[in-house]
C-alpha cells in the first residue's frame, strides 16, 4: 500500500524554484533542495525523480505563477499602449522587490545553461515567445487605437521590447538605483513614438 505524501508538492517545487532562481542550476546542490524544500531525499526523488527534472518543473512552475502573473494585464482586453507603459514604469519596483536581487529565472538560466542544453534552451525561448506575443498583441491595439504609428513594425517592437526587459532584469542585478533602472525604462518606451 502506498504512504500518501506528508508534503504539498506545489509548495515544494515553489521552494525549489526559489533556490533555483537564486543560486543557478550548477550551484545547487541536492541538499540545499532537500532543506529549502523541507522533505527527505527520498520524496524528492519520489515525487521529482532527480534535479534535472525538478528544474524543468520548477521553470514551468515560474513561467505559470511568475512570466503568466507578469503579462497578464498585457492580454487584457483593451490592453495597448498604457499596459506597456506600465510594464516597463513599474519594472525597476517589480526587479528590486527581491532581495537578493535575483534577476528573472528565465534569463539566468538561458546565460547559465543555454549554450549547452538545446533543451532548456527551446523551453526558454517558448516562454520568452510568449512575453514577445503579449506585448505584440498589446502593441496592434495600440495601433488600432492610434496610439502608435502604422508605420511601425509591430513584430520587431516587440522582440526589442521583450529584449529590453530582459536586459532591465539582467542590470537590476548589479545596479540597485531605481532612478537608473527607470531612465532606462523610459528610453526604451520611447521607441513608441
Amino acid at each position: 500500500m502506498a504512504r500518501s505524501k506528508t508534503f504539498n508538492p506545489e509548495v515544494a517545487l515553489s521552494k525549489a524554484m526559489a533556490v533555483f532562481w537564486e543560486k543557478g542550476y550548477a550551484a545547487t546542490s541536492m541538499q540545499d533542495l532537500v532543506d529549502a524544500m523541507g522533505i527527505h531525499r527520498g520524496s524528492l526523488y519520489d515525487t521529482f525523480q532527480d534535479k534535472r527534472q525538478l528544474f524543468l518543473r520548477a521553470i514551468a512552475h515560474y513561467h505559470h505563477t511568475v512570466v503568466e502573473s507578469a503579462i497578464a494585464h498585457l492580454k487584457a482586453r483593451g490592453a495597448g499602449r498604457e499596459a506597456i507603459e506600465w510594464h516597463f514604469e513599474n519594472l525597476a519596483e517589480r526587479a528590486l522587490e527581491s532581495s537578493p536581487q535575483r534577476g528573472c529565472l528565465v534569463t539566468n538560466t538561458l546565460v547559465e545553461l543555454a549554450a549547452q542544453d538545446p533543451e532548456i534552451a527551446t523551453i526558454l525561448k517558448k516562454g520568452l515567445q510568449q512575453v514577445e506575443d503579449a506585448f505584440f498583441q498589446a502593441l496592434v491595439r495600440a495601433q488600432d487605437q492610434g496610439e502608435i504609428a502604422a508605420d511601425k513594425d509591430l513584430r520587431a517592437l516587440a522582440h526589442y521590447l521583450t529584449s529590453s526587459l530582459q536586459g532591465i532584469r539582467v542590470m537590476s542585478q548589479v545596479d540597485t538605483e531605481p532612478d537608473s533602472l527607470r531612465q532606462t525604462a523610459q528610453l526604451v518606451l520611447s521607441a513608441l513614438d
